[in-house]
């Protein structure tokens, strides 16, 4: 696997707990617009345009993209944003709770994630490589970082604790109470960054944990340019596989595909066995109750199949509610963990949908395990938290 430091544009030390924020994906524009409200510093402004625009104007329009030019651009000339004057590489750790995790950021290279050396574990929609491509081109920039990782190597990881002795760059806790914090490691030319390319040189493969998409558009953008210079590497955080934290990402479906109470439960009974745990379980949230459904793993069944979300889907979300293909139909939605049983219990509650799941979550192993195989799970099998803060790294290209 081939890395590189590279030059970051990145915020002036007092300024970062304000430029950094969540990524583009994990919320809506009016939450967006909420969350950036009388902080001009955020980088919502960047990676979600449309707040400053006039209301309905679409994140993925031209107007919008121009409007995130115009942002990067301002928090450059106002010093908010900084540029080294080498490139570097440097650790981030997040610390939410008891759990603590701590990477290595870098550029990756796209020839690495087209020959697979950089495995996926999820599909990608054509429209959203579309946008984090526009995105990247009238830039000129990557402004969200890939979430990596790798089986661990005791030596790279010895390196990452020798930098985090150091008194940090930026070390700040944010609104949601999750903590960051970045230190240099070293430049590109010292003999320690010399040590932690030969090192990843030797690792085999890498996984996509978060970032399919930004990836997806990276190389895209690599290959339009003909690989040339920066627009070949593509920025990313990459961490050990035993430190990451994967929560549930449950299903939320809006109604009962025309079944009464008395059919739906009659059919889930037939397939499921209802209110007591077993070899696999999960939770189904209905008419004010939450509700026990296990089940045993089918014998020969495939790693994928195996998967939790691949039997809810194949056994009761298809052939019983009508969810042919979760990726597109308008009928079911999706919700990270982190939200809690009570706010997905308050989305059938509300009267917005008609039934919820509260999954188990996917391992890291499992998830190494299908990519290694070069399957596919469905989609929205992983929710990994914490998530990667936007704007504490730029990487023009």
């Amino acid at each position: 696997m081939n890395i590189r430091a590279f030059a970051a544009v990145r915020p002036n030390a007092e300024d970062a707990a304000l430029v950094a924020a969540v990524p583009y994906d994990v919320v809506d524009t009016a939450e967006a617009k909420a969350l950036a409200s009388g902080n001009e510093k955020s980088f919502l402004h960047v990676s979600r345009p449309e707040i400053d625009l006039p209301e309905g104007t679409e994140c993925s329009s031209p107007e919008a993209y121009a409007q995130a030019r115009k942002a990067l651009d301002g928090l450059i000339s106002s010093g908010t944003l900084i540029r080294d004057e080498e490139p570097k590489f440097y650790a981030y750790r997040q610390t939410m709770g008891e759990h603590s995790q701590t990477g290595i950021v870098a550029t990756f290279d796209t020839k690495d994630y087209i020959s697979g050396v950089l495995k996926q574990h999820e599909k990608t929609r054509r429209d959203k490589e579309d946008d984090r491509t526009r995105h990247i081109e009238t830039l000129s920039a990557q402004t969200g970082p890939v979430f990596l990782t790798y089986r661990d190597d005791a030596r790279i990881d010895q390196i990452v604790s020798e930098a985090s002795q150091r008194k940090p760059l930026y070390d700040f806790v944010a609104p949601d109470g999750i903590g960051h914090t970045v230190w240099e490691i070293c430049s590109a030319s010292s003999a320690e960054g010399e040590k932690l390319i030969e090192l990843f040189a030797g690792i085999p493969v890498a996984y996509i944990a978060d970032g399919h998409h930004r990836s997806a558009a990276a190389s895209r953008y690599a290959t339009e340019h003909n690989f040339e210079g920066e627009s070949r590497w593509f920025m990313a955080v990459i961490f050990p596989g035993t430190q990451l934290k994967i929560l549930p990402y449950n299903r939320l479906v809006k109604d009962l595909n025309g079944l009464s109470d008395y059919e739906f439960l009659s059919r889930v009974s037939s397939a499921f066995k209802v209110g007591e745990k077993g070899e696999r379980n999960c939770r189904m949230y209905f008419r004010g109750k939450w509700i026990d459904l296990s089940w045993s793993i089918p014998e020969g069944a495939d790693v994928v199949s195996s998967l939790d979300v691949s039997y809810l889907q194949d056994n009761l979300l298809a052939p019983i509610l009508g969810i042919g293909d979760p990726r597109t139909d308008q009928r079911i939605s999706f919700m990270g963990g982190i939200r809690g049983d009570a706010e997905l219990a308050s989305k059938v509650d509300s009267g917005e949908n008609a039934v919820a799941f509260a999954m188990e979550p996917v391992t890291v192993d499992e998830m190494m395990s299908i990519a290694d195989a070069g399957a596919i799970m469905p989609p929205k099998s992983t929710w990994f938290e914490p998530k990667l803060r936007s704007g504490l790294f730029v990487h023009t290209v």
